[in-house]
């Protein structure tokens, strides 16, 4: 039965990460094609690839569900074409002891995915972001398009670029007083972190009066701000591409503020319920092999397992904006479609069983 087992595992694992490969290639080339829109002198075509290349984690990471539902519906269904299933049925292996089959090299698969979107997808991330930023932000004070915004307190700060070890380049503060009115703004060419502060270099002072202003330079000078590299880190990084962890910190740091972390929740239970809702789908796909895809060719399979990762995912991006929109909880957003695909699977088994 152990022998059975692998059999069955090993199909659909090879199965799974060859549409892996398929669709993270697919998602790297669109992803270099948008990026050529922002070429530049400073940010060449080598540039892009190279930002793209190391945002590959994160893409394997965010297609493993999708590949989990159309590589199960793959090798499974390439079993039930060679009625290998049909004959592993009749030898009186129950349906209950196939899924299970199926769902152990899931459990190798989930474990590598969130070690892969917990620790290596957020650092090539963080790298590929700060390389990219620094390439756009070659020869401007402040860019609108590129950087980072933060509060802090009566402190709005615009960073240009954000480099790994703590370092920052294009740093611009404003400073406004209790009626939101401006009384300073700064720029500094770069702020090193060390021992608690930051130190700010090249730094420009605009000082504002009622009738006048006036300007004053420092060759450095210490940033004494309750922002570190840990925190910055996280602020120039979109949230689904954040560890776990760097979510729940950041959340919590933002309702300090009074700031709404409604953004940072919903891509932190969206990864926390990520293998559950990978493991919906796997259910799904092998109900299908045994219920309404039973006797379909593979491109049926394959294009079925298309349409329902589409559909599924199509319905988690509406239902996530429309938790921020309407304040219903993120975690209903996330674990609604995948309670739907698992009654779905659970009922389509009983059917066929």
């Amino acid at each position: 039965m152990r022998r059975l087992d692998r059999y069955i595992g090993s199909s659909v694992f090879v199965a799974i990460v060859a549409v892996l490969g398929i669709i993270t290639g697919l998602a790297l080339l669109f992803a270099f094609i948008d990026e050529l829109n922002d070429i530049d002198d400073a940010y060449t075509i080598w540039g892009a690839a190279h930002y793209v290349l190391l945002t590959t984690p994160r893409r394997v990471y965010d297609m493993l569900p999708m590949a989990a539902l159309i590589g199960c519906l793959v090798g499974l269904g390439a079993l039930a074409s060679n009625s290998e299933l049909t004959v592993i049925r009749a030898a009186g292996v129950s349906i209950r002891r196939i899924v299970w089959a199926v769902m152990k090299p899931m459990l190798v698969l989930m474990l590598l995915g969130v070690l892969v979107g917990e620790y290596l997808a957020p650092w090539t991330s963080s790298v590929a972001q700060a390389n990219r930023a620094l390439a756009q932000s070659v020869g401007k004070a402040q860019s609108s398009k590129h950087g980072l915004w933060h509060r802090q307190g009566q402190e709005y700060i615009h960073v240009n670029a954000v480099q790994p070890g703590g370092k920052l380049i294009g740093v611009t503060r404003y400073v406004i007083d209790d009626q939101q009115r401006l009384l300073s703004s700064s720029f500094a060419q770069q702020a090193l972190y060390q021992d608690g502060y930051w130190q700010l270099e090249d730094v420009v002072y605009t000082h504002l009066q009622e009738r006048s202003s006036s300007i004053t330079q420092a060759a450095s000078e210490r940033w004494d701000v309750e922002i570190s590299p840990q925190l910055l880190n996280t602020v120039i990084m979109e949230p689904d591409t954040l560890p776990i962890s760097g979510l729940w910190e950041y959340s919590h740091y933002l309702n300090e503020q009074g700031l709404n972390a409604d953004r940072y929740w919903l891509a932190f239970w969206v990864k926390i319920l990520q293998p559950l809702v990978t493991a919906a789908l796997v259910l799904m796909a092998v109900s299908f092999v045994f219920g309404p895809l039973r006797s379909v060719t593979l491109g049926q399979r394959v294009f079925t397992g298309v349409v329902v990762g589409f559909v599924f995912r199509i319905a988690q991006d509406l239902l996530g904006p429309a938790s921020l929109v309407f304040g219903f909880a993120p975690i209903v957003a996330v674990a609604l479609p995948a309670l739907v695909c698992a009654g779905l699977g659970f009922w389509l088994l009983r059917r066929a069983g």
